[in-house]
């Protein structure tokens, strides 16, 4: 498709010229005007690059379709209402500067234009313009404090149960085989498997042994239709996506016994990144907590960077802090991983890395502590306590450990008389083994250190073990309790895009659609606190402040 002709310069009957006087100068709609719709012409080359320049008929102005997806996460409106929306709201043709007698779209083009974006790499666009105009106008530093966590975002499907995942694999494998394989002739198989997975349905309510016997059947059936597929001479067919998802399924939840005859059984443990749902396969399975505070759910996860701004606020003033960053990733993925994934994404729009910056546990490991020293950066949150041995023994806690020294002192103040390090060769991850070979047998505490059946006691620790039990004995001061309570506030954020943006349920299916939703989440959010704070600043602020609120 082609691009319009587009002028940044507005018209006579621009609404922005006929409503001028229907809305005050503060008025939010009109600051959107002024302030983020110039944002979104900046970005103009950038969505033009989605498209063919002189080729197909003429797209619909993809500055227009910017500012409307933007302005949908801004108030809650599906494709259909935003449509309505340019047709009848006044302040929605005022935000987007459209003229009067402009046409108007179906609101399927919305759909194709995520899709552009997608298939652009340009999900972030609309993020980083608004994260630049927020920077030019002083209310981001490109290097400064900010604070970071996670949330969950439940897909669009349920978890299913193996059985009732491999069998809709089975169902929807067989139908593509069958739109793809016409000019071979079917196997003589295929009409009892065709029978036994698209022209019926299970009875969930059979007995577990019935149950367990029809998910050893659904191994062998996919083991049968993958073999037969694989002998074919048209290997396109065994690269259709739904045969792909079937053998990827089968690997996750099948083992096939070599012998005389194959057999096939199924694995006894299923992993959180496998397929939960074939209909969302990049949905994965994810658990936090235990016992009755324990949470489940199949989709992803979001990890939210925010700024953190020590000024204290004069009364109703809103906010001082932004998103400034938003790394959608699987929900199985770890913290750790996600904090990277951030800093990556962070960088390719022009911000550095903070120098200080506020977790929770998840993020504190004694490799991210001695990261971010080399880096010259603070990382600051509580460390996850060391894993308490059974029947009560004394942790890696109670040891005072030296790694550079390799010395360590017990509880009972004996230093250890062995050290060794060990480095695995696969990973090349270092750790460091301390012994008390000549010190445990007359020791008064024995029996609350050395396990039955131990000769002496044995500590084995990281290499960066120093700086994580620096950080344990830190995080029980006042002064560290009271310097990291400037996390607490990400939570409320949290709360504000899930109860006002929807970021807890995903709209769309697949990780890439979802981080696309979870960047234009953030840019809302982001213009509805620079709107909020104009607006403030013309009510309260100088003379000066408002006269460049009314003026732009």
């Amino acid at each position: 498709m082609s691009l319009p002709s587009f002028s940044t310069q507005g018209a006579l009957f621009s609404l922005a010229g006929l409503g001028r006087r229907l809305f005050g100068p503060a008025d939010r709609y009109g600051l959107f005007a002024r302030k983020v719709y110039p944002l979104l012409v900046a970005a103009r080359p950038k969505l033009a690059s989605l498209y063919c320049a002189d080729n197909g008929r003429p797209a619909v102005e993809p500055v227009l379709l910017a500012g409307v997806s933007l302005l949908q996460y801004l108030e809650g409106a599906p494709d259909r209402q935003a449509v309505d929306c340019l047709r009848y709201h006044v302040g929605w043709n005022l935000a987007l500067n459209r003229h009067v007698g402009d046409d108007l779209f179906h609101p399927t083009c919305l759909v194709n234009f995520r899709q552009r974006l997608i298939a652009g790499g340009q999900s972030a666009v609309v993020f980083a313009q608004i994260l630049e105009g927020l920077v030019a106008a002083g209310l981001v530093a490109r290097q400064g404090k900010q604070r970071l966590d996670s949330t969950q975002v439940f897909g669009l499907v349920s978890r299913m149960s193996k059985l009732e995942c491999v069998r809709e694999s089975l169902r929807l494998a067989l139908a593509e085989v069958k739109e793809r394989a016409q000019k071979f002739a079917l196997p003589a198989f295929w009409e009892q498997l065709w029978s036994r997975y698209v022209e019926s349905k299970l009875d969930y309510k059979a007995s577990r042994e019935t149950l367990v016997g029809k998910l050893q059947e659904a191994g062998a059936d996919a083991w049968r239709l993958l073999g037969w597929v694989e002998r074919l001479s048209d290997k396109e067919i065994a690269q259709g996506e739904e045969v792909k998802l079937l053998r990827r399924v089968f690997g996750e939840q099948f083992e096939v016994a070599e012998g005389r005859e194959p057999v096939v059984e199924p694995k006894r443990e299923w992993g959180s990144g496998t397929v939960q749902n074939p209909h969302e396969p990049e949905a994965t399975w994810a658990a936090k907590g235990r016992g009755a505070q324990k949470k489940e759910h199949v989709g992803y996860k979001v990890q939210v960077a925010e700024t953190v701004n020590d000024a204290l606020l004069a009364p109703g003033e809103p906010t001082r802090n932004f998103i400034v960053g938003v790394a959608t990733q699987p929900a199985h993925h770890s913290d750790e991983a996600g904090a990277e994934q951030m800093a990556a994404e962070q960088a390719a729009m022009g911000l550095d890395r903070p120098p200080t910056q506020y977790v929770d546990a998840a993020y504190i490991s004694a490799e991210a502590l001695a990261v971010a020293a080399a880096q010259g950066r603070e990382l600051i949150g509580p460390a996850q306590p060391a894993p308490q041995p059974k029947e009560g023994r004394f942790s890696a806690e109670a040891f005072a450990v030296e790694v550079e020294q390799r010395q360590a002192r017990c509880p009972g103040g004996r230093l250890n008389t062995q050290c060794s390090r060990l480095e695995d060769k696969q990973t090349g991850k270092v750790v460091y083994r301390f012994e008390w070979s000549t010190q445990c047998a007359d020791c008064p505490l024995r029996g609350q250190c050395v396990g039955e059946g131990q000769k002496h006691r044995t500590l084995v620790v990281g290499e960066h073990h120093t700086l994580l039990q620096a950080r344990r004995q830190e995080q029980k001061t006042e002064a560290f309790q009271e310097q990291v309570q400037a996390r607490n506030a990400l939570e409320g954020t949290q709360s504000e895009l899930v109860r006002g943006h929807g970021l807890r349920q995903a709209r769309y299916r697949g990780l890439e659609k979802d981080r696309l939703q979870n960047y234009f989440i953030g840019a809302a959010c982001n213009a509805k606190r620079w709107i909020r704070r104009l607006v403030w600043e013309f009510q309260h602020g100088s003379v000066a402040a408002a006269v460049a609120v009314a003026t732009g």
